[in-house]
């Protein structure tokens, strides 16, 4: 898998047993002057792979002081009340998308066997910033995937962490890897949404992306503009 670490920010690809596969995803941890973001969890069994590639960059998993959520589902949140056994840790995400993860309401794409229940401590809303050592970290509302699905834009380098409003881990068959593509429409349940979601950033100015299903990829606002276009054939 292709990974670029800007300055500031950190791909963190895990490997991880998931229901009855195997699914490498790409939480991102973002440095600020209080410690490190962390954007998303993982899912449950996460927390190992998340210290030894945290050591690696010199980081300790206690530095991690937010850790942001861009959906609510097990693959992104599973792991967290584990890790905030280790970290004293505030939780961040949509609005939308906070009763799902404290357990006021089930997951929407649950099997009735969901993950423990965690307290959001801070509710988002579109265009909420954050400084970090890697400029202003914008919060873009990218719902479709999710309620609340949010996604991450770094301006100062054209970088975009996309949460699953982009996948690049190119399907089955693929060693998880692939160009960059839009949503999942098997897990994206309001499709509508999620392409106007795609089309909000394309209007972004995006030289690269960062997708939790697939990682880095050298592709930006060119490539995100053609996904709209074919979703809306």
């Amino acid at each position: 898998m292709n990974e670029r670490n800007d300055p500031g920010a950190y791909a963190l690809p895990l490997t991880l047993e998931y229901g009855d596969r195997e699914i490498t995803v790409t939480p991102t941890a973002v440095e600020t002057d209080r410690g490190l973001i962390l954007i998303d969890a993982g899912p449950a069994g996460a927390v190992g792979q998340l210290e030894t590639h945290l050591m690696e960059l010199g980081f300790e998993l206690e530095d991690i002081w937010l850790v942001l959520l861009t959906h609510h589902d097990g693959d992104h949140v599973g792991g967290l009340a584990e890790l905030l056994e280790r970290v004293d840790a505030t939780v961040a995400t949509h609005r939308d998308e906070a009763p799902y993860v404290s357990g006021e309401r089930e997951p929407i794409k649950g099997d009735g066997d969901r993950y423990p229940p965690v307290d959001v401590d801070i509710e988002l809303v579109d265009g909420v910033r954050f400084p970090t050592l890697a400029g202003p970290m914008e919060v873009v509302a990218t719902p479709g995937h999710a309620p609340g699905h949010l996604s991450i834009y770094f301006p100062t380098g054209n970088l975009l962490v996309a949460g699953d409003a982009l996948v690049a881990d190119g399907g089955e068959g693929t060693n998880g890897e692939g160009p960059l593509a839009g949503p999942k429409p098997h897990f994206t349940p309001d499709m509508d949404r999620a392409i106007e979601s795609v089309g909000a950033l394309a209007a972004l100015e995006i030289d690269h992306t960062l997708c939790y299903h697939g990682g880095y990829v050298d592709q930006g606002t060119d490539r995100i503009r053609e996904i709209h276009e074919q979703l809306q054939e």
